[in-house]
C-alpha cells in the first residue's frame, strides 16, 4: 500500500508540474485586409493596407515583411522593435516604420487585459507574402 501511495503521489506531482509549466500559446493577431492596389508608377509594386488587432497578450513571431511598412496605432498600446533599433511602446496616434531589410524582433500587445488595434500600410513586391518568418 505504501508503494501505491508513493506512485500516486509521484504521478500527481508530475501532473501538477506539467499543468503549471505548460503554457498556452499566446493569442494570435487578427488581420483584416483593407485595400490592395497595384502601383502603376512603380512597376511590379503594390500597396497593401491591413488592420491588425492584437487581443490581450498577443505576440507576433519574429518575422520580416520585405517591404516598407508604416504603422499607425488606433487603440490600446503596442510594443515594437526591429533588429538593431530600440524597443518602443506606441500609443494611439503614434507611428512606427520598418524597412524592407528589417527583421521585426518584437511585435506585441503591451496589455494582458485590453486589445490593441493598428493600421499597417505595406509597399511591397506585387504578389509577395505579407509576412516571412525569420530568426
Amino acid at each position: 500500500m505504501v508503494g501505491f501511495k508513493r506512485a500516486a503521489i509521484a504521478a500527481f506531482l508530475a501532473m501538477q508540474a506539467l499543468a503549471c509549466c505548460a503554457q498556452a500559446a499566446p493569442p494570435e493577431a487578427i488581420v483584416t485586409p483593407l485595400m490592395n492596389m497595384p502601383l502603376d508608377d512603380y512597376p511590379g509594386k503594390e500597396a497593401l493596407m491591413i488592420s491588425v488587432e492584437y487581443p490581450p497578450g498577443a505576440v507576433d513571431p519574429v518575422h520580416r515583411h520585405n517591404a516598407h511598412g508604416f504603422i499607425y496605432v488606433l487603440e490600446g498600446s503596442i510594443v515594437m522593435q526591429v533588429r538593431g533599433r530600440k524597443q518602443v511602446t506606441l500609443l494611439p496616434g503614434q507611428t512606427f516604420y520598418e524597412g524592407p531589410n528589417d527583421v521585426h524582433t518584437v511585435g506585441r500587445n503591451a496589455s494582458q487585459t485590453k486589445p490593441a488595434k493598428f493600421i499597417v500600410l505595406l509597399l511591397k513586391d506585387k504578389g509577395a507574402p505579407v509576412l516571412v518568418p525569420a530568426k
